[in-house]
């Protein structure tokens, strides 16, 4: 029990930069205050004593903010970093060394009895918000995005964003690439290709299929014109409007508002 204690206490220090003394850490951090009235409730959960288990855990939520079912098993020197609504289900599995932030439910989508909550490998990260729903493993390392909506397995070292989840990174490799006429398009009017591929969105990911598309119109309109030109020397081609770099520039606070009044 003492041991588990300074674990905690000292997962604190390992991975928040703000905490400055074991003292202070006792005393103010609801995280490791549901953590370990859960160890407590937990384990009277294991010896029947549901309804009291229940309660305690039920205080924890009053006192904390941070909503533990007893029956959810925590691994070793696991942190929840300032912990405002988080939800962990009954049936819910955390390994070692886990870290989830404010707003975090690891949640059910069965009312059938069994198995219905999440199951967290070691090393795993949930970001704040995110919402990880149903009876499936996230594999050990992996980080879910803050925001995210996790419905399905998520391999190990993999990263996983948006709403639904989608896996992002693997093995530190990007999972989504950009083709050399992507890149090429984006280069043509200022769009970071790189910077999306970054951070995948779908909004980022719409613009590049509109600039992949916009690409191969142009070959189109091209080799449109060529035959027209062939078939009547007299056709003139019209040539479209060059895009640089300054068509895609940020607007300035100064034009916005100058814009606004006029």
């Amino acid at each position: 029990m003492f041991r588990n204690l300074k674990e905690d206490i000292q997962s604190v220090f390992d991975r928040d930069p703000a905490a400055r003394s074991w003292f202070e850490v006792l005393l103010n951090y609801p995280g490791l205050h549901a953590i370990l009235i859960h160890r407590f409730s937990h384990k009277l959960w294991q010896w029947n004593l549901k309804t009291l288990a229940r309660w305690v855990s039920q205080l924890a939520r009053w006192f904390t903010g941070i909503e533990i079912h007893p029956g959810a098993k925590l691994g070793r020197r696991f942190f929840i970093d300032h912990g405002m609504g988080v939800v962990i289900g009954e049936t819910a599995e955390i390994g070692d060394d886990v870290t989830i932030y404010q707003g975090v439910t690891l949640g059910g989508t069965s009312w059938e009895k069994g198995k219905r909550h999440p199951t967290l490998e070691d090393g795993v990260i949930v970001g704040a918000g995110a919402k990880v729903l149903g009876p499936f493993t996230v594999g050990k390392n992996a980080r879910v995005g803050s925001n995210a909506v996790v419905t399905k397995a998520v391999p190990e070292n993999a990263t996983v964003v948006g709403i639904p989840g989608r896996i992002v990174k693997q093995q530190g490799e990007k999972v989504l690439p950009f083709s050399d006429k992507q890149k090429a398009m984006a280069d043509k009017v200022g769009f970071d290709a790189y910077g999306v591929s970054q951070m995948p969105d779908p909004t980022a990911h719409a613009i590049m299929a509109l600039l992949e598309h916009i690409h191969a119109q142009d070959q189109r309109i091209d080799v449109m014109c060529k035959a027209l030109k062939r078939i009547d020397s007299t056709y003139t081609n019209t040539e479209s409007p060059e895009l640089s770099d300054e068509d895609f520039a940020p607007i300035e606070d100064s034009d916005r508002s100058a814009n606004a009044g006029g």
